[in-house]
């Protein structure tokens, strides 16, 4: 059998706002002399929660680890619509927000609900011709993208206080949240954006079971060993 050292695996880490999934991946590289290390399904930097960070062996589950459904709560923020979808991007306009409440929020959420085709926004991290489409996006330059099968299984909204609405996600991988957010804010007239999100799961994996990173990167190399979810029990 094959023999994995006590760092072929992954680490649950919990992101904080402002680093991106990348930035992460290379500080905890760098704080360990990892030299083999990468992240299960980005977060954009201002989105915070579950990042699973595979090391050594692991990385070569990456893919079946990405593969996994997603759990989110966020907060959507309706009568300003920005060319990002989310509160980093510029506003493109404000308009008056209709009464809302979280009844009539999820008659409409509820649309949302099942399969659908979904295009990703322009400033993403999918490339084109090798190329970011947000480097493309920050030059102006819009190209088109090819619309994705997505399935979302529960999307809810559990409180309501002009101008922010808090809700709930279930969805498969590679599902752009903010996009439902702006999708939803051209449903009801008035915009809108994603203002906060944060992943609750991944798969079998929670945020309950994560380390915060500046915590993480205050560990020695054998405490960080023994957070490292093994090779064989990610296999399974």
């Amino acid at each position: 059998m094959q023999e994995f050292s006590p760092l072929d695996g992954a680490v649950l880490v919990d992101k904080p706002a402002g680093p991106t999934s990348h930035d992460v991946v290379d500080a905890i590289r760098r704080t360990f002399g990892i030299k083999k290390a990468g992240h299960c399904g980005t977060l954009d930097p201002n989105a915070t929660g579950l990042l699973i960070i595979v090391v050594g062996r692991g990385t070569k589950l990456s893919e079946k680890l990405m593969a996994d459904d997603k759990v989110y709560e966020g907060a959507i923020h309706f009568g300003v619509a920005t060319n990002s979808f989310d509160a980093d991007g510029d506003i493109l306009e404000t308009k008056p927000v209709p009464p809302l409440t979280p009844d009539t929020l999820n008659d409409m959420a509820a649309s949302f609900i099942g399969d659908q085709m979904q295009t990703p926004p322009m400033v993403s991290a999918i490339k084109k011709d090798g190329v970011p489409l947000y480097k493309l996006a920050r030059k102006g330059v819009e190209v088109e993208r090819e619309p994705r099968l997505i399935h979302v299984y529960h999307f809810r909204f559990g409180n309501y206080r002009e101008p922010l609405g808090e809700f709930r996600l279930a969805c498969t991988k590679g599902t752009y949240v903010r996009s439902i957010a702006n999708d939803l804010g051209g449903k009801i007239g008035c915009g809108a954006h994603l203002a906060a999100l944060r992943r609750l799961a991944s798969g079998k994996f929670d945020v309950a079971d994560a380390m915060p990173l500046d915590a993480l990167l205050k560990l020695s190399l054998r405490q960080l060993e023994q957070r490292v979810i093994p090779f064989l029990k990610l296999a399974v």
